[in-house]
């Protein structure tokens, strides 16, 4: 059995590795963020859909746009489509968990918009529909996703893929991804 401080450094090793390969992204974050400022200063909004820990990190993202980053400046409109539990239960009961994201882009989403859409195992059903349906109504979209991207590599306009098979690096990849995208984006937007 490893001891808590062979869990603890370990941890530490595979985290700093995991950040360090972020560097490899840099032109794909840099996209993002020019999607992301591109949207909110010609007045569309972002959405964001994830599951579990990545819809906490749908939420935090949606939060740092809709409230602040950093510097004090308006708020811009990002909506988190794994919030609503009403709406997700009704819409999952009535239509299947494939479903719960897409209806709310078919709902709220305008040719403008930006989707992020995140997936650690870039195999998630739902999050796919959702880019689907984005694109479908002419939504720009960025994908967060893990290990080799799975099925959903390629779907998006562009992908910002952690090459790792560890759930909890590529969770705290994409945070700090996120929170990456939010700095750039907050030197970008009118105060």
């Amino acid at each position: 059995m490893r001891s808590p401080s062979e869990i603890l450094k370990s941890a530490i090793g595979n985290a700093t590795t995991t950040l360090q390969s972020v560097a490899d992204l840099e032109s794909q974050i840099t996209q993002a963020a020019d999607l992301i400022s591109n949207c909110l200063t010609n007045a569309n909004k972002v959405l964001a859909c994830g599951n579990g820990g990545s819809a906490a990190d749908a939420a935090d993202f949606c939060t740092e746009l809709a409230c602040r980053f950093v510097e004090d400046r308006r708020p811009y409109p990002a909506m988190n489509l794994s919030q609503g539990g009403s709406l997700i239960t009704a819409t999952g009961n009535d239509y299947g968990f494939d479903e719960i994201f897409a209806r709310q882009i078919n709902a709220f989403g305008n040719a403008g918009d930006v989707l992020i859409a995140i997936s650690t195992s870039g195999r998630s059903k739902n999050i796919r529909r959702a880019i689907e349906e984005a694109q479908a109504r002419k939504l720009k979209t960025v994908s967060l996703l893990g290990r080799d991207g799975g099925s959903m590599a390629g779907l998006a306009n562009i992908d910002l893929v952690v090459k790792s098979d560890s759930t909890a690096r590529i969770q705290e990849a994409h945070k700090f991804i996120l929170h990456v995208i939010c700095e750039i984006c907050e030197t970008r937007l009118p105060k």
